[in-house]
């Protein structure tokens, strides 16, 4: 079985989410705060706020497009109560 997750980012520069597949969300973290990802160069620093293991890419894939669905945005927003984390971005 191939592990793969599904996380989330936070901005510290503009506060909104990035949502995206990884196996390795950590690593994933250091290359968007690096700058290696043109998406979200100009958004970093990042921080890892989120992640949920998935058994399968299409599985990771799956839960991606249900995140950065509006009422999956909201899912992520909500285990936060009280934060101003803003609306998912790259999407």
């Amino acid at each position: 079985m191939e592990e793969w997750f599904i996380y989330a980012l936070r901005s510290l520069r503009d506060n909104n989410l990035y949502i995206g597949i990884s196996r390795n969300p950590e690593k994933r973290v250091e290359t968007h705060n690096k700058g290696k990802t043109e998406s979200t160069r100009n958004r970093r620093p990042f921080v890892l706020i989120y992640k949920e293991s998935c058994n399968s890419l299409k599985e990771a894939r799956e839960k991606e497009k249900y995140y950065k669905s509006g009422f999956g945005r909201e899912v992520i927003k909500n285990l936060f109560p009280g934060s101003s984390i803003g609306r998912a971005g790259g999407c």
